[in-house]
């Protein structure tokens, strides 16, 4: 049986398949080869100059697999069904690796936004970059735009990263969490921060900032459980100074451009899980038919097909809602964030509940550090937690409606 969207849509332009089938060769020889040997390294390992995962940065940008955006002759539709291909072949390959090869992008994204010239020359595409977001002591509440996180009582904690006018310059100061993905190999940030507004006020920002001169340092790469590829680790301001130009989104505009990028990194969640979710689903079937007890191939077994067939829909199911979202989101001016908070969160939990289930099939053999889906179930745990929590996303999520 085979569950490649591909095999499924008898819409696929030529374009789109050679899309996918290039994504695939990539996840395929690349990708999973590399992702199974740096999830056995340490975090520093991972990053070290002679590690494999450079050759995917570098394999990855000579396939162009980034620059769906950059062509001109597609429309926004067609762009949107290429990176939900491309994004679903490169999670199925590895979600760590994919999600790191996909902020790499944000710097030149925002720089290109800008309209910038001096800064789309300075952060051209191949630069390596990250998202600086999230803060040690802002994590989901940093989208909490309509105050459905707020508590009785509580009172927001001060912003642990600061940029403040002077003159023609901003100076930042402060901190980003050890959850920056890419956060310690990156020499740009797409730095999401607040602004001091003069008056004992701030407001958010978004500026576009080297992280190779003087005044940033960074802290240790991170170890975690699962998508140990995904290097991610803090990231220190030292009164950074840079030009004015370098704040792309001014406070009045921060909402508005905070919700759009919110929503392609959302959609770019759910596309991602919905290829973890098929890649541990793949495993649990071919294990299932090479499997035998009781005399025959566990695939024979009644309960095997119906646990198997519940794996399947639910692959289908956040594949065929994912598509949807970012279809709709690229036609519309102003991208709806729950629409894009509902794929997150349904294909992250897909993918943690098939990977659970396919570890299952697995028995005792899926327990083994050998074992393929004992990795992809690490992986998909982490996916429920990351880019915010899937509870908290759906507070944020309801607020709007």
């Amino acid at each position: 049986m085979s569950v490649l969207a591909v095999d499924l849509d008898p819409e696929f332009s030529e374009s789109e398949r050679a899309a996918w089938e290039t994504a695939h060769r990539f996840a395929r020889d690349v990708m999973r080869p590399a992702g199974a040997q740096l999830d056995k390294l340490s975090a520093a390992d991972v990053i070290a100059r002679d590690s494999i995962l450079w050759d995917v940065f570098r394999k990855h940008r000579e396939l162009g697999l980034g620059l769906v955006e950059e062509d001109a002759q597609l429309s926004p539709q067609e762009q949107a069904r290429i990176r939900c291909i491309v994004g679903e072949e490169l999670g199925w390959g590895d979600s760590g690796l994919a999600i790191s090869l996909g902020v790499a992008n944000f710097p030149t994204m925002m720089a290109q936004m800008s309209g910038n010239p001096a800064l789309i020359e300075r952060f051209p595409a191949g630069t390596l970059g990250c998202w600086a977001i999230t803060e040690p002591d802002h994590g989901s509440d940093l989208i909490n735009f309509d105050h459905a996180l707020d508590h009785p009582g509580g009172r927001d904690a001060r912003p642990n990263c600061v940029a403040r006018r002077d003159g023609n310059h901003f100076v930042i100061s402060g901190q980003k969490s050890a959850w920056v993905s890419n956060g310690t190999i990156a020499e740009a940030a797409a730095l999401f921060c607040a602004v001091d507004l003069g008056d004992g006020r701030t407001g958010g920002g978004v500026f576009v900032v080297p992280l190779n001169e003087g005044g940033v340092t960074k802290g240790k790469p991170t170890e975690k459980i699962g998508q140990r590829a995904l290097n991610q680790g803090e990231i220190f301001f030292n009164d950074l100074r840079v030009s004015a130009d370098c704040l792309i989104v001014p406070p009045e505009l921060y909402r508005a451009t905070a919700d759009r990028v919110l929503c392609l990194a959302n959609g770019g969640m759910g596309t991602t899980f919905v290829g973890c979710a098929r890649a541990a689903l793949e495993m649990a079937i071919g294990y299932a038919k090479e499997r035998v007890q009781g005399g025959v191939a566990i695939f024979n077994h009644q309960s095997m097909r119906s646990r198997l067939f519940k794996m399947y829909r639910q692959v289908e199911a956040a594949r065929a809602l994912n598509q949807r979202v970012v279809r709709i989101n690229a036609g519309r001016e102003t991208p709806l964030l729950e629409l894009a908070i509902a794929s997150k969160v349904t294909s992250t939990q897909a993918a943690f509940e098939v990977a659970s289930d396919a570890l299952q099939v697995f028995g005792g053999a899926g327990i083994s550090r050998d074992c393929p889906i004992e990795k992809v179930f690490r992986d998909a745990r982490i996916s429920m937690i990351e880019d915010g929590c899937n509870e908290v996303l759906g507070m944020v999520a309801a607020a709007r409606f």
